[in-house]
C-alpha cells in the first residue's frame, strides 16, 4: 500500500445513516413503464414495428424490475450491526487472515 492511499475506517454509524435505493428504483421503474407503454402504443399505431418491439422489450424489463423491487421491499429490513459492534480495520488486500490483538 502506498503512503498516499487512505482507506476510510468504518465509523459504526452506517446502519443508522444507510438509505435503501429501492424506493427510488420503484419510482424510476414506474416512470419507465409508463413511457415504454406509451411508446409501444404510439409506435404500433404509427406502423413502426421495430420501434414498437424495442419499447416492448423496455416495457418487459421495467415490469421485471418492478417485480424484483416490490419483492425486496416486502422482505423488510435485513440485519444490520448495532452500536455495540465496534468498527473494524479495513482489509489491506494482502490475503493474510486477521488475528485479533492480544
Amino acid at each position: 500500500m502506498l503512503g498516499s492511499e487512505v482507506i476510510a475506517m468504518r465509523t459504526g454509524s452506517e446502519p443508522t445513516t444507510a438509505r435503501s435505493p429501492l424506493r427510488l428504483r420503484l419510482w424510476l421503474s414506474l416512470w419507465g413503464t409508463a413511457w415504454a407503454l406509451f411508446g409501444l402504443v404510439a409506435f404500433a399505431l404509427n406502423g413502426r414495428p421495430g420501434w414498437a418491439a424495442a419499447c416492448g422489450v423496455v416495457l418487459l424489463l421495467t415490469v421485471v424490475d418492478l417485480c424484483v423491487v416490490t419483492y425486496r421491499m416486502r422482505q423488510g429490513a435485513h440485519f444490520q450491526p448495532g452500536r455495540d459492534v465496534p468498527p473494524y480495520e479495513p482489509d489491506r488486500g494482502d490475503g493474510r487472515p486477521r488475528r485479533p490483538p492480544r
